[in-house]
C-alpha cells in the first residue's frame, strides 16, 4: 500500500529556493518515496526516532516516516553543507 506525502511549509519553502533543474529531480524522488520509503541509498538518521535521508546529486532530503499512518513528511530539503546545521 502507498504512503502519503506531506511536505511541511518550510521545505516546500526551501525547494523554492534550490535551482529548478535540480528541484525537478528532488520532486520526481519524493515521489518515488510514496511506493518504496526505504529506497536503496537512504540512511537511518541517528538520535531521530523513524528519520532518514536520501541523496540526490549534492541535495538532501530529510525526512520521516509514520508506517501506522501510511505518512511519510518531508521535514527538510537543502544543500549537504547546509542541511544538517
Amino acid at each position: 500500500m502507498a504512503h502519503k506525502i506531506e511536505i511541511k511549509p518550510s521545505a516546500q519553502k526551501e525547494l523554492g529556493k534550490i535551482p529548478k533543474n535540480f528541484a525537478v529531480k528532488i520532486i520526481k524522488k519524493i515521489k518515488t518515496l510514496a511506493e518504496d520509503p526505504r529506497p536503496s541509498g537512504c540512511k537511518k538518521l541517528t538520535g531521530v526516532e523513524s528519520a532518514y535521508r536520501i541523496r540526490i546529486g549534492e541535495y538532501r532530503v530529510v525526512y520521516s516516516i509514520y508506517d501506522q499512518q501510511l505518512i511519510i513528511q518531508v521535514v527538510k530539503i537543502g544543500h549537504r553543507k547546509n542541511i544538517y546545521k
